[in-house]
Formats: structure tokens, C-alpha cells, sequence
């Protein structure tokens, strides 16, 4: 629903408040000739509307005269004339007939003929008309014009101002936690056949141990982080007796963890090995994904319970042209040492400092800092909107940065967006009420009335706030 949509739920085409004059439902006019009643004004976007009925059943007009009743509204040095009703006794009434009426009139009535006017008028709605006043300005004449009584009673006082659900909004500080990172990678070393040592300048092993190198430096040499752990785990492929894999794959991740031990003065226990003597895992993938005639057949096999050299055979002996492909094309891909550099990123106090990292590295800051940032900007500004947009791009499945973000979302009554947030945001007591707030600026009173009300229960005190608000908003629809 477009935003504009749940605005005119909530603040258009109500029945606008009226303070009756004297404070009756009925009105006499022109001395208790005439009696106003069911006096409505409607507001519907740009457009006010006026409703009334006035019975001049006790109104007798003498045959030459006639009576103008022209409703005004009056507000902020500003008058508007609407259009008049005419009651007319016999002879006047034939004459206005042949000769039309005066300007500004719209209806003419005969006395005696008729007993209530049903009056009906729609205009251009102005702000000025927000706290007007509506009058019925009442003129007598008799033959040729001549004035012989002249009044002008108020029958209400308007109050147009829109009423609207205005809410509070709860952010939530983030708890303070470590700020722990990790940048992952796979490297493919070759080795001579049966080899397990370590050959730099071996067919492309220059290249794929820099890349491991380099994800090592580019978070040792950054002043702001701490590396706390590297892991490294070795595969070797499925080609060959499993006992020989076993050793080659524990014994080629035990030279590569030497060679980089050897290159950084880490601590003992900072590097951790592990390793898969034969990788069926990435096989599986590889051919699940693939558009293999024998696809099936050989997921069957792959994923079978039998033994790892069973399994090889089985394949080699029913599908030798897939075999041959897969140890071709897939096998050496499957030759792999995936690693990963664990970091810590030191904390951030000064506002400054945080403000600045925003702009340059803001996956270095915690939800913490972020808040920490916020709390030093405008409410609702540019700045403080685009940093909890930031803290929930950075933490995209983070609660708390869910539910900050929909507020901030819900304050500019972006209501879709604050939607998608909310749906992340967990169940906590803010996040239910939050729902509630959610819902009322949708119109959806009823069902914010139930968020509400389980937010009281949890113990958010804006919730009872928001519920007055709710029952003076439905209250003033009926």
C-alpha cells in the first residue's frame, strides 16, 4: 500500500470535529423561525464539504418579501461566502422566477411550499479553515429590495486540524561485543606425484601461496586489527587408495602450515591444521551442479554408505567415460587447502574517530559504536537516519540493527521498507512494539491496539501512551 494510501486511512475522509454553538444538536435561528439541524462538515483531501438541514416550517415569509440564509466560513482575517438559499413569499417567489435570482444564490424556495432545506455545498479546502467558525448570516427583504431584518448567529466552531496517530519511537543500544572477524580462501598447491613438500616455484604455486600471504598481511598490517587465530585444512582428491590420501593430505597441510609459520613470527597456537584425506563433499557439489548424462547414477554412488576406495571403483568400473572427465576436469580442483585468518578489531571511543570510520570502513565499527554515533545527531536527521541504514547493512541479520533501522524508517514513514526491517527484528517487547507502531501508521488500528497491548504486558510503558492515542483516534471516526 503506497504511503499516501495509509495516510488517508488515518487522516482522510473523517467527519471533522464540530463544537456547536451553545453546545446543541439543533440550532434556532432568525428569532426561532428557522431551526439548523444534522450540520455536518467533511473534509476529503483537498476538498470541504457542508451538510445541513434547515427546517423554515415555522418561517412565514409575507408575499412581497424574501429571505437570504447565506452560510459563511470565518477564520484567520478570512470570510468565505457559501453559496445562499432563498425563501420567498408568493408574489416574490414568481417574480425571482421570471427575473432570477440575486448574485450569489443558488436555490430558491417558496414559503409554505417547503419545510426543510436540505443544504449541500462542496469548495477548495484552505489551512485557514482549521479552527474557522461557520455562521449563517440570515437577511430579510421586502419590496424592492428594501432591508427590513438582518442577523448572523454561529453554528459551530470547526476544528479541521487532522488527527493522526503520532508515535513514539524505542531504540534499542546494542549490547558491547567483541568485534570478531574472519576473511576465508582456498589455495590449490600442486605437489610431484606422492610429494609433500613445498615447491615455490612449482608449475602455480608462486601465485596461489601469495594469495594466501596476502590475506595474511592485509589484516596484520592493519594498525585497527589483531590476528587471534589462522586455520588451515588440506584435501586431497578421491583419485587412489584411501590409506595414500590420508597420508598425503595430512602431510602436505603439515608442510604448508611450516612454510607460513616459517614467513610470520606467530605464537605456537595461533595456527591450527586440520584435514580431509578425500573430498566427496566437493565432489557431490560439482556434480549435483553439473549437466552430466550419468548425473544421477553417479550421485547415487557418491552419496552411498560405501567405503571411500568402494566408492571409487564403483565409479571407475560403471561410468569409466564420467570417471575419466571427473579426474580430468574435477579431480584437481579437489586438491585444495582452504585456510582462514581470524581477527579482532580494537575498539572505537571517540565520536570523531567513529564518524570517520563510517565514511571510510564502516565494517570495522560494532551496532555499539554505531548507536554510540547516533546518539550525538539530530533525531531523525540526514546523519542519523544513514547511520543505523549503515549499522543494518553491515549486520543485515542482526535484531537489534533491524529494529533500529524500521524505526528510522517509520519516521520518515517509508512504511514498506520499515516492514522488511520489522520482519528481522525479533520478538523482543520493543519489536512487538514497534509492530504496533507499524500497523497504526497503516490505519490497521485494531491490529496495533494487539501489539500494544502484549508490549504493556512485557513492560513498554509507551505502549499505554499509544493506546490512549488509539481509542481518541477511534472514538473521533465514529
Amino acid at each position: 500500500m503506497q504511503i499516501m494510501d495509509n495516510m488517508i486511512k488515518i487522516l482522510g475522509f473523517f467527519l471533522l470535529a464540530l463544537l456547536p454553538a451553545g453546545g446543541a444538536k439543533c440550532q434556532t435561528i432568525m428569532d426561532g423561525k428557522a431551526e439548523v439541524r444534522n450540520l455536518a462538515v467533511t473534509r476529503n483531501g483537498d476538498r470541504l464539504f457542508v451538510s445541513m438541514d434547515v427546517d423554515v416550517s415555522a418561517l412565514k415569509v409575507k408575499s412581497n418579501n424574501e429571505v437570504v440564509i447565506t452560510p459563511t466560513i470565518t477564520g484567520n482575517g478570512t470570510a468565505l461566502a457559501l453559496p445562499a438559499v432563498m425563501v420567498a413569499g408568493r408574489n416574490r417567489y414568481l417574480l425571482r422566477q421570471r427575473y432570477g435570482m440575486p448574485e450569489g444564490v443558488r436555490q430558491l424556495y417558496r414559503s409554505g411550499k417547503v419545510k426543510v432545506v436540505e443544504y449541500r455545498s462542496v469548495m477548495p479546502y484552505g489551512e485557514w479553515m482549521d479552527k474557522a467558525s461557520l455562521s449563517a448570516g440570515c437577511e430579510t427583504s421586502g419590496c424592492c429590495g428594501s432591508p427590513l431584518a438582518e442577523s448572523r448567529e454561529r453554528l459551530a466552531c470547526l476544528d479541521l486540524v487532522p488527527r493522526e496517530f503520532v508515535p513514539s519511537f524505542l531504540y534499542v543500544s546494542p549490547p558491547a561485543q567483541p568485534k570478531i572477524r574472519e576473511v576465508q580462501g582456498s589455495a590449490y598447491i600442486d605437489f610431484p606425484l606422492n610429494g609433500t613438500a613445498i615447491r615455490a616455484d612449482y608449475r602455480n604455486n608462486a601465485a596461489e601461496l601469495q594469495k594466501i600471504l596476502h590475506t595474511i598481511d592485509a589484516v596484520k598490517n592493519d594498525a585497527d586489527c589483531r590476528i587471534v587465530a589462522l586455520s588451515i585444512k588440506g584435501y586431497a582428491s578421491p583419485e587412489g587408495p584411501y590409506a595414500g590420501n590420508e597420508r598425503l593430505a595430512r602431510e602436505r597441510t603439515a608442510a604448508l602450515k611450516e612454510h607460513v609459520r616459517r614467513l610470520y613470527d606467530f605464537p605456537h597456537d595461533i595456527i591450527t591444521t586440520a584435514y580431509e584425506p578425500e573430498d566427496w563433499q566437493g565432489l557431490e557439489r560439482y556434480i549435483a551442479a553439473s549437466g552430466l548424462n550419468e548425473r544421477e547414477a553417479l550421485l547415487e554412488i557418491v552419496r552411498s554408505q560405501l567405503e571411500p576406495d568402494a566408492k571409487e571403483w564403483r565409479l571407475k568400473s560403471r561410468h569409466p567415460e564420467a570417471y575419466e572427465f571427473l579426474l580430468r576436469e574435477v579431480y584437481p580442483s579437489l586438491r585444495h587447502s582452504d585456510y582462514a585468518v581470524r581477527y579482532e578489531i580494537r575498539e572505537f571511543k571517540e565520536v570523531e574517530e567513529i564518524m570517520r570510520m563510517m565514511k571510510t570502513a564502516p565494517q570495522k565499527l560494532s551496532l555499539q559504536e554505531l548507536y554510540l554515533a547516533a546518539q550525538q545527531m539530530e533525531t531523525g536527521s540526514e546523519g542519523y537516519v544513514e547511520t543505523f541504514e549503515i549499522a543494518v547493512r553491515m549486520y543485515p541479520d542482526d535484531e537489534t540493527a533491524n529494529l533500529n533501522a524500521a524505526n528510522t524508517a517509520m519516521s520518515h514513514r517509508n512504511l514498506k521498507k520499515a516492514g522488511n526491517y520489522l520482519a528481522k527484528a525479533g520478538n523482543s517487547p520493543e519489536a512487538v512494539y514497534a509492530r504496533g507502531v507499524h500497523a497504526a501508521l497503516s490505519g490497521e488500528y485494531a491490529r496495533a491496539a494487539t501489539f500494544f497491548e502484549e508490549a504493556l504486558r512485557k513492560g513498554v510503558e509507551k505502549a499505554g501512551e499509544a493506546l490512549s492515542q488509539l481509542r481518541e483516534l477511534t472514538e473521533k471516526e465514529k
